[in-house]
């Protein structure tokens, strides 16, 4: 065993020495792997959080002895060593050690010309680096030659009214405290905590004796790494740059390093075989004994082989994917890590089209990433011009100052949708998250003229209905332009890595499905069933809108039952396409929830056609719509209290429910809805509502003579529901709790127009987070528990679950295991997300 070297707050890299990635960071602690794995690492010492934080404050270690440790005449580099390599650090410093001693030595051992290019680059990181003089004055336009070195020692000269420094240890200790202040700056410390770093996290450094990859035979410098960093399919690429060196010449060929020969230049494979050979088989064993793919960082001197250093090769989502899985295949990690290393957020990339990120994109606004994914098309500024465009088999952009029920229609027809107004929980993200469309919201930098049919922002770029436009709704922008595109990533590794979080999870992601497409994604997802129709958005295609419309115009209890009458059966064949997609899995059913007056249309052109369809006065139409306004809609006449008032409505969805069951029943696996009172606040409501729908289901018993079971639960969505829930939970087989409004009535805000201000008040305190975007568990949360403790005491069996849009976020889902929920529901495309977060959160 090799004796340990400890000196004062640094440590030589050896096979036994204490090296951690908690004290000395990851690069330190990789370095250490490599020389116990017998690659050839140049002499190495490590200097841990503890000395750094020092040298910081002015408490440097002795830099004789740490230099000593790389001979007489010491050349080495410095580079960051983080806990976390995405946190990054200071850049790294090359050629320490130089000055004009060493550089004569080198002109007698390796020519002028590469003695020069080696002192230059030093003199000229160590002024911009770490003196911090004006890079200007060192971007000289006279080559690598002895006038450009010249001339960068006088401007170093000229500025600091000093010599360059010639002492190694002075020019060790000025860079290793230039890199420590760095890091603790406010900028570097802001960033590295958007990468989800603590504000405390260290930093250590790494001093390496420099290998030149310069000499008479064969030299250079590269790296080379063995996966496709866009899909991880095996494939050796990486960078090589030969120095071809006489006396008094330095040629520098660069070339890749390729499987096989092509047009794009010299691979280091044709000209060092056995060099290429060996740096294959390091990457084989860096994948074995360090469970990752890795990027090698070497060099070559006079035909020796140096390892500078190895990486974590950087990868797309659905690279990290496919690398995780083929680790686990081959028995080098097992399922179970390979699940944990897959970030669940991360997944929203495989899922929908994403942007090419090897392309050059022309943003020209940002917003609020609202749905994921990435979609092109024209520009159409109304749900009507979405249908047309559709109908033309034009892919279209649907743009609009915010979405209403109106606009569903066009949701659907468009292939994005761009709003000026709303937030993460606004009607355009929740329905376009719905039904997997790229959504982008708030985007307050641009104004609308839907007269003159424009788009113009505030930087001054115009665009017309019909110019193409792209829409990224993972990153929140548009761009211009149609933009190229990759396709979903949902191939055998992502079904194997799904199978194995599915095995991990001990909570059960249902999704929230309207429609039967929406229904067929779920199921394609093997989402364990839906835990949320909401059944509002069945009634808006054109055939079901009229017929709902003379239902909501007519006080006549006849006229308004023959109007339900002829909704009864297409709500039937909706139900009965759930259930038979869904195959006997559990199907939550909420009932009518809006209010009637968003069934209307608002414009002056809605209401003329309204009143050539209706054959009614345009006065008697406005009036009608105007009777049905209200000051605050969303706290006025909907949910239950639409039940209570007007009961028939309620009636005819819970004979379609019933009446679909049975079909369903007779020619597939048993089907036992679950029909869900929404906007509850008193238990009474409950109670006449449940007396209904039990008159209904007996009526459709004896009518069909046929029995079948159901179950009648509450969506908990206000306060008052979750502090009285165990009231509520006597007539209650489940609560499932809307956490859109809920949060919405505890803060009193409003999430269509929280997005105004809300980042705002994120960035200055006032919030942590976005709380319709992250779940505000103290205030929110409580209500929850209280809720779920409540309930619980009340109905020992009650089930208890989360349907609201937070539902998909891991924080979430944390959230509710800890509560004791049964399941969790969020939208078709948030279901692997959610599943795998799931499975995090039980392995951990």
């Amino acid at each position: 065993m090799q004796k340990l070297v400890e000196l004062s707050g640094f440590t030589r890299i050896r096979r036994v020495a204490p090296i951690a990635n908690d004290t000395h960071g990851g690069r330190a602690k990789c370095l250490q792997r490599l020389i116990r794995l017998d690659l050839p690492v140049p002499r190495t010492v490590a200097l841990s959080f503890d000395a750094v934080q020092n040298i910081a404050a002015g408490d440097l270690p002795d830099m004789v002895a740490l230099l000593k440790a790389f001979g007489d005449r010491p050349l080495v580099s410095v580079r960051p060593s983080s806990q976390d390599p995405d946190w990054g650090g200071p850049g790294a410093m090359l050629n320490i050690g130089m000055n004009n001693a060493r550089h004569a030595e080198l002109v007698e051992s390796h020519g002028e010309e590469a003695a020069n290019a080696l002192y230059l680059r030093f003199v000229q990181s160590f002024a911009i680096n770490v003196a911090r003089l004006d890079p200007e004055m060192f971007e000289l336009d006279r080559g690598l030659g002895r006038d450009a070195l010249t001339a960068a020692l006088d401007a170093y000269e000229a500025e600091t009214e000093e010599y360059f420094p010639q002492d190694p240890c002075i020019q060790l200790a000025e860079v290793l405290r230039s890199m420590a202040r760095a890091w603790g700056s406010t900028t570097a410390r802001l960033l590295r905590q958007a990468k989800g770093a603590p504000a405390d996290a260290g930093l250590g450094l790494v001093v390496q004796q420099m290998v030149f990859g310069v000499g008479p035979g064969e030299s250079g410098a590269g790296v080379v790494q063995f996966v496709d960093p866009a899909t991880g399919k095996k494939q050796i690429t990486g960078r090589f740059l030969g120095q071809s060196q006489g006396r008094d010449a330095l040629r520098a060929t660069t070339g890749a390093i390729y499987l096989t020969r092509d047009d794009r230049g010299p691979s280091l494979e044709m000209k060092c075989p056995e060099l290429f050979e060996t740096l294959r088989e390091y990457g084989d064993l860096c994948r074995v004994k360090l469970r990752e793919e890795m990027q090698i960082e070497f060099t070559v001197e006079n035909s020796a082989l140096h390892i500078l250093d190895a990486v974590r090769v950087q990868r797309s989502a659905r690279a990290s994917v496919r690398i995780a899985v083929d680790l686990a295949n081959k028995g080098v990690i097992s399922p179970q890590e390979a699940v944990l290393r897959i970030e669940p957020r991360s997944l929203s990339e495989l899922l929908h089209p994403q942007i090419d990120p090897t392309g050059k994109p022309d943003v020209f606004l940002q917003g609020i990433a609202a749905s994921p994914g990435a979609a092109s098309g024209k520009i159409v500024f109304s749900s009507t011009a979405a249908q047309a465009s559709e109908a033309r088999g034009e892919a279209c952009i649907l743009v609009r100052r915010e979405t209403t029920t109106e606009d569903i229609r066009g949701m659907h027809a468009a292939n994005g949708v761009l709003t000026e107004r709303g937030g993460v929980t606004s009607h355009a993200a929740v329905i376009a998250r719905g039904i997997g469309l790229p959504c982008v919201v708030g985007a307050g930098d641009m104004r609308l003229n839907t007269k003159e049919k424009t788009l113009e922002t505030v930087q001054g770029h115009i665009f017309h209905e019909g110019d193409i436009i792209t829409l990224d709704g993972t990153a929140g922008q548009a761009l211009a332009g149609a933009a190229e595109m990759l396709d979903p990533g949902l191939g055998d590794a992502f079904q194997t890595l799904m199978g194995w979080a599915n095995d991990a999870c001990d909570i059960e992601i249902r999704a929230n499905a309207d429609t039967p497409a929406d229904a067929q994604v779920a199921r394609n997802f093997d989402a364990h069933g839906i835990g949320l129709c909401r059944t509002e958005h069945m009634f808006f295609e054109e055939n079901r809108l009229s017929v709902m419309r003379e239902m909501i115009f007519t006080d006549d209890p006849d006229e308004r039952a023959a109007a339900l009458e002829r909704l009864l059966p297409m709500q039937r064949e909706d139900f009965k396409k759930l259930f038979k997609i869904m195959q006997g899995l559990p199907v939550c059913i909420r009932l009518l929830d809006p209010p009637l007056h968003e069934f209307l249309p608002s414009g002056r052109t809605g209401l003329r056609d309204l009143s050539d369809a209706m054959g009614l006065p345009l006065s008697d139409v406005t009036r009608r719509v105007e009777s049905l306004s209200e000051f605050n809609p969303m706290l006025g006449m909907r949910g239950v209290r639409l039940g209570i008032t007007v009961p028939e409505i309620y009636d005819m969805q819970a004979r379609a429910i019933f009446e679909a069951t049975i079909e369903a029943n007779r020619g597939g696996a048993p089907v036992v809805p679950e029909i869900m009172i929404p906007l509850v606040s008193a238990k009474k409501e409950v109670e006449l509502v449940k007396s209904r729908i039990d008159g209904v289901a007996a009526a459709v018993r004896n009518e069909q003579g046929a029995d079948f079971n159901y179950s009648l639960g509450v969506m908990v969505e206000t306060p008052r529901a979750a502090l009285r829930a165990h009231e509520i939970a006597q007539h209650s087989a489940f609560l499932s709790f809307g956490t859109n409004d809920l949060t919405q009535m505890t803060y009193g805000l409003s999430r269509d127009d929280a997005g105004r201000f809300m980042g705002d008040y994120v960035n200055k305190g006032v919030f942590a987070e976005d709380p319709f975007h992250i779940l505000d568990t103290e205030g929110v949360g409580e209500l929850l528990t209280i809720g779920a403790e409540r309930g619980r005491q009340a109905n020992k069996d009650i089930v208890l679950s989360m349907c609201g849009e937070h539902g998909g976020n891991p924080e979430s889902i944390a959230f509710c295991r800890a509560a004791g929920f049964d399941y969790v529901s969020c939208s078709p495309y948030r279901v692997p997300v959610a599943r795998l977060a799931a499975a995090h959160l039980a392995l951990k």
